[in-house]
């Protein structure tokens, strides 16, 4: 099996301890040369400010290729191209486009008076500028909000066609859910690469939740095998973790996946030992910070 190429999404921090632990995560990481990190940005925007300043210090310190994620919420077409506008002053020239989640307890997304409407427009937007890669986000099961999983296929197809060069998948726990999805992709003329998104699980109470809120499917052997494990105090839900994410990064590695993009939450010993587990070694040294 031939090793992948990998990726990274980080979260930025809200505190002091949050930034050492996200500098502690990209110092295990970045040995693992990864193709890409990305950096999120909170429901609602909550976290606009400090995303900016997270890709900022990470491309100056790190070495590595950041690409920011930014988002319609809450925010006017001039604000939001203003922020795109600073991460490339910075030296940051790829983007994770996104419609973004609405503030908790908003009711559902509502476009700014003078915003974007949709990540389509967002896209669009910043493809005429010239100045970034953009990266979208896929949904192999269906969106919350969608009315069917073709819709899903549909609007994806439409964010390519408004500039988008990647996708991101939504995490997913069988490899044969991203497979059906990039048959639907191919099938609808989509050409363009949909990188598989990894969730190792950390902590399976969160990730159940996480995957409730975001329409991904629990297979019924996840929830019987965590939950007996965590029946014991003796660390074998990270063995678990490792043994299930590593199973599902071959299955997808041996159908025809060459890249693969973890969701880390800043923790990276899980991400760090299904890395190693596919044959991704280490092989750059991060830079000392500035």
């Amino acid at each position: 099996m031939t090793a992948p190429s990998v990726s990274f999404e980080f979260f930025p921090p809200k505190s002091l301890e949050a930034s050492f632990r996200l500098w502690d995560t990209v110092q295990a990481l970045a040995p693992l040369d990864p193709a890409f990190v990305s950096v999120t940005y909170g429901a609602g925007g909550t976290t606009r400010e400090l995303t900016r300043d997270a890709v900022a210090t990470l491309h100056k310190t790190s070495g590595l290729n950041v690409a920011a994620h930014l988002t319609c919420v809450d925010a006017s077409r001039e604000e939001t191209l203003a922020i795109a506008d600073t991460f490339a002053e910075a030296g940051v020239n790829e983007i994770v486009a996104l419609r973004g989640d609405p503030p908790k307890g908003s009711g559902g997304f509502t476009p700014h008076p003078d915003g974007f409407s949709d990540s389509c427009e967002l896209i669009s937007a910043l493809a005429e500028t010239g100045k970034f890669k953009i990266r979208v986000g896929a949904y192999p099961e269906k969106h919350p909000e969608a009315a069917d999983p073709g819709a899903d296929v549909d609007y994806l197809k439409r964010k390519f066609d408004a500039g988008a060069q990647e996708a991101i998948t939504q995490f997913f726990f069988e490899a044969d859910t991203f497979f059906r999805f990039r048959d639907d992709c191919d099938k609808a003329g989509i050409t363009a690469p949909i990188l598989p998104g990894i969730l190792p699980i950390e902590n399976w109470k969160g990730a159940r939740r996480f995957a409730e809120s975001c329409g991904t499917s629990i297979p019924k052997w996840l929830a019987d095998a965590f939950e007996k494990a965590e029946a014991h105090d003796d660390g074998r839900t990270d063995l678990l973790a490792v043994a299930v994410a590593t199973e599902l990064c071959s299955k997808l590695i041996d159908g025809g996946v060459e890249h693969l993009h973890f969701y880390t939450l800043n923790r990276p010993d899980l991400t760090r030992d299904v890395c190693h587990a596919l044959g991704v070694r280490s092989r750059v040294e991060l830079r000392d910070v500035a």
